[in-house]
């Protein structure tokens, strides 16, 4: 029997979530982003959940072609575009659309159509709206678009913009405003040239209405996390958890006042109590840095962290659950625990646990 912990992918939360997301869209086509194996959640099972999305949209080339041999016809999107020039074969056999948000990219392509490729892939034309991640400044996308649209096998089709702090609108460092001109610059610049315009990541899609999009890319809210804990809360927006993660007790240890638990005695006891220890550590994707007091629910009752989490187990205080045994259930997020709330406990984000589930982690797959 594998060890007592398992993650469980929660499909029915995976389909609300996105009719969520479609309704907030608005009249707005919408990319469902499925990088990093969909979140930790996996292809197969995204690509069943979101069969009504006008596209999918991910980073890795390897997993687009996968979609397409399991059977996805409709669009599908690399959203950091190509890295090497052997990437183009599959992209172009495949119709595979293609972010393009430098000169090398551009030039990658323009080699290829010296190739002789006699077939055409859409192109999303990304203007860096002052994040300076990805993306032309406004003042050059003309210059790309014109090398763009002189390459017979491409179609640039699309304008598209980033936000740095979609969660912040008014963030004093980079606002939304801000970001919205330097776009406005960059769409200018190209005259009358009509393209579809895609702004809204999950955040900008909740938050900010106002912003008009012929396409969103929607992530983390289909996967059931807030775009701004704690001030709003995945379930402030009708969102489900779509992963649990859950284990067992595997035993008990009662200590008195003043011994410690865990590796460098993290924690003291206060006074006489119960701990239990959870077959869950880091080398599970449980985060090691998650402080005394991070939530956990033993028997469905909400307990607390204490001690510092090791590679394979974790310990919490049950002293007031006193039905707590050997094989008591534990939840570590999902149903029951968000999982944002582990996430700020520890100092990261859900996006950051779910994709790091480690493979040794059983995982099944629930309707309900």
């Amino acid at each position: 029997m594998p060890r007592p912990i398992t993650a469980t992918i929660h499909l029915s939360a995976l389909k609300h979530n996105y009719s969520i997301a479609r309704q907030y869209a608005k009249k707005a086509k919408v990319w469902a982003v499925v990088k990093a194996n969909a979140y930790g959640h996996g292809l197969e099972l995204a690509k069943q959940a979101f069969e009504d999305a006008d596209g999918l949209a991910l980073v890795e080339v390897d997993n687009a072609i996968q979609l397409r041999q399991m059977g996805w016809d409709k669009p599908i999107l690399l959203l950091e575009g190509i890295f090497h020039l052997e990437d183009l074969p599959w992209v172009y056999e495949h119709q595979i659309e293609v972010v393009v948000h430098c000169v090398e990219q551009i030039e990658l392509l323009e080699l290829y159509r010296d190739a002789a490729n006699t077939n055409t892939i859409n192109v999303h034309l990304k203007v860096n709206g002052g994040m300076n991640r990805l993306g032309f400044d406004p003042e050059y996308i003309a210059t790309a678009y014109l090398r763009l649209s002189a390459i017979q096998s491409v179609r640039v089709v699309d304008l598209m913009m980033h936000f740095a702090n979609a969660d912040d609108e008014f963030n004093p460092q980079l606002p939304v405003a801000k970001q919205l001109q330097r776009f406005d610059m960059a769409r200018t610049s190209l005259g009358n040239v009509q393209l579809d315009i895609s702004l809204s990541n999950s955040a900008a899609n909740l938050l900010l209405p106002s912003i008009k999009n012929d396409w969103v890319r929607i992530g983390f809210m289909l996967y059931g996390g807030s775009p701004n804990p704690p001030k709003y809360s995945a379930a402030d927006f009708g969102l489900l958890p779509t992963m649990t993660l859950a284990s067992e007790l595997i035993a008990i240890q009662t200590i008195r006042a003043g011994e410690a638990v865990g590796y460098g005695s993290r924690f003291v006891a206060l006074q006489p109590m119960r701990v239990g220890v959870v077959a869950c550590g880091y080398a599970d994707g449980y985060s090691r840095h998650a402080i005394d007091g991070t939530p956990v629910l033993v028997n469905g009752i909400r307990t607390k962290l204490v001690g510092r989490v090791s590679m394979d187990l974790i310990t919490v205080d049950v002293t007031d659950i006193p039905d707590a045994k050997v094989g008591s259930k534990v939840t570590l997020w999902g149903e029951g625990l968000p999982i944002d709330e582990v996430a700020e406990a520890a100092g990261t984000v859900g996006y950051e646990l779910m994709c790091g589930v480690a493979k040794r982690v059983r995982y099944c797959v629930s309707d309900a």
